[in-house]
């Protein structure tokens, strides 16, 4: 039997916020909490909840169970998003925008929740309507689920992925054409000396360090004192 790892991955939860609200029956007030929970596997999986009830761990525990009946899986590339998407609920607007990797989830309150148990590690966000966080979460949420991925856009269209990805100017691919060649000269250029100092003969040493043999001028010939007391010189043999 097969075991799908998406479903067996543990679910995170996170308390977004707890508000008190109050009934005005006959005898006075009852009151009551409300839950808003984000619960994912910091993967690709994530879902919102919302719960209502007499205690605060029976509402959270709603909240729980709602946001499981809403699981969704996030279309990402790497960390980040695949594209560019504004989310709108009622009168929440949050955008979402891809950020290079490094950047880190640039949102703040339940819109950060939702990134990161969705498993985004770097988006810029920005929330454009009312500052509700049962709206802004929902607006997030939608976003989300508004993400497509390029290859399921090129097989709905019936094109590449390289034709339904985002154009490129040419100065910008002539940039990154030269960013990739640049480590290759480098490479080139460090190499070639190697190669020339392996293909170098090595010089004789014993020929460079062996003196070379001077000439010894002929010695003076040797003079003799004969009988009679005049010098004669000597021949030699």
């Amino acid at each position: 039997m097969a075991v799908d790892v998406s479903e067996s991955r543990e679910l995170k939860e996170r308390v977004v916020e707890i508000n008190r609200v109050a009934k005005v029956v006959k005898g006075g007030r009852r009151f009551s909490f409300t839950a808003l929970v984000v619960i994912g596997d910091e993967v690709d999986r994530v879902g919102v909840g919302y719960g209502k009830a007499r205690e605060v761990p029976l509402a959270i525990s709603k909240a729980v169970d709602d946001a499981k009946k809403n699981l969704f899986t996030v279309p990402k590339h790497g960390q980040t998003i695949t594209h560019e998407v504004l989310g709108r609920f009622d009168a929440a607007r949050v955008l979402l925008r891809p950020a290079s990797p490094g950047t880190g989830v640039i949102a703040g309150g339940g819109v950060r929740a939702v990134l990161e148990l969705g498993g985004i590690r770097d988006v810029l966000a920005k929330s454009l309507g009312t500052t509700n966080p049962i709206n802004m979460l929902k607006a997030a949420e939608s976003a989300l689920r508004h993400l497509r991925r390029p290859e399921d856009v090129a097989k709905a269209r019936g094109k590449t992925i390289a034709e339904v990805l985002p154009y490129r100017a040419p100065v910008e691919a002539a940039a990154a054409e030269e960013q990739a060649e640049e480590p290759a000269a480098v490479e080139a250029v460090s190499t070639e000396p190697e190669a020339a100092a392996a293909t170098e003969p090595e010089p004789e040493i014993a020929a460079a360090t062996e003196p070379e043999p001077e000439e010894v001028a002929p010695a003076p010939a040797a003079e003799e004192v004969t009988r009679d007391g005049e010098v004669e010189a000597d021949a030699g043999p």
